[in-house]
């Protein structure tokens, strides 16, 4: 997860998590690992890959973009632009904390960011496609990182890697391991992500995006918890 500078650690950032779905008709897994103990950020709890948004993300090239319909809802309430830098970030993350690679394969056009050279180094262009955007989550005024997190769902048969590979994972994140989704609770993982599991668990069998993405949003005024159609939001 790339942290914040020390000017911007009050200020909410755009941040991207990825939910890796394993074996969804079968035996449905899902990818986690656990934060260190001395982060700053929820230290020791079991989470999914991913992190905030760096500057050069909304410039990577993507060999595909995400779906129009997550490309919309992401729109929503949001800057100009802020969806292909999700899915870039996304994908960026997921490589660096777990060695996962989402792409096709390819050639960078140009040169390639310093963030994103080892994941060029696999050849692989990212492909943000596969991303489905399922869950929208502002952090609760008063924590000391704030995130305004975009939750993307990818079934692991997308992944152009070995699903099992973890060897080029960075150590933001330990003991990474396929959960079984009806044991997942068991772990110690904050409130949203128990959250965003049962909406992952609603519609494991179901490979269409959702009617509606979930925002829990928090501010200094009141928690709301709405949900995304499409250009527009209903409580």
């Amino acid at each position: 997860m790339s942290a914040p500078s020390a000017e911007d650690k009050t200020s909410i950032r755009n941040a991207a998590t990825v939910i890796v779905l394993r074996d969804r008709l079968s035996n449905p897994r899902i990818l986690m690992g656990q934060r260190g103990a001395q982060a700053a950020f929820m230290p020791n709890k079991f989470v999914f890959p991913g992190g905030a948004v760096d500057t050069g993300d909304a410039q990577v090239p993507l060999a595909a973009p995400l779906p129009d319909l997550c490309a919309e809802r992401l729109s929503e309430d949001a800057a100009r632009g802020v969806a292909g830098a999700l899915a870039a970030a996304a994908i960026r993350e997921l490589w660096e904390e777990t060695g996962l690679v989402l792409g096709h394969p390819g050639s960078w056009p140009g040169d390639v960011p310093p963030d994103w050279q080892s994941f060029a180094a696999t050849g692989h262009v990212p492909d943000a496609s596969a991303l489905q955007f399922v869950f929208r989550a502002l952090t609760p005024p008063g924590r000391p990182r704030r995130f305004d997190a975009r939750f993307f769902l990818v079934d692991a048969e997308a992944l152009h890697s070995d699903p099992d590979d973890f060897s080029a994972a960075s150590d933001e994140l330990s003991h990474l391991q396929w959960v079984p989704l009806a044991r997942a609770r068991a772990f110690d993982m904050p409130f949203i992500t128990e959250v965003v599991l049962a909406e992952i668990e609603a519609r494991v069998r179901d490979t269409n995006p959702p009617s509606s993405v979930p925002f829990f949003k928090n501010s200094d005024e009141e928690s709301l918890f709405l949900r995304l159609r499409g250009y527009r939001m209903t409580e």
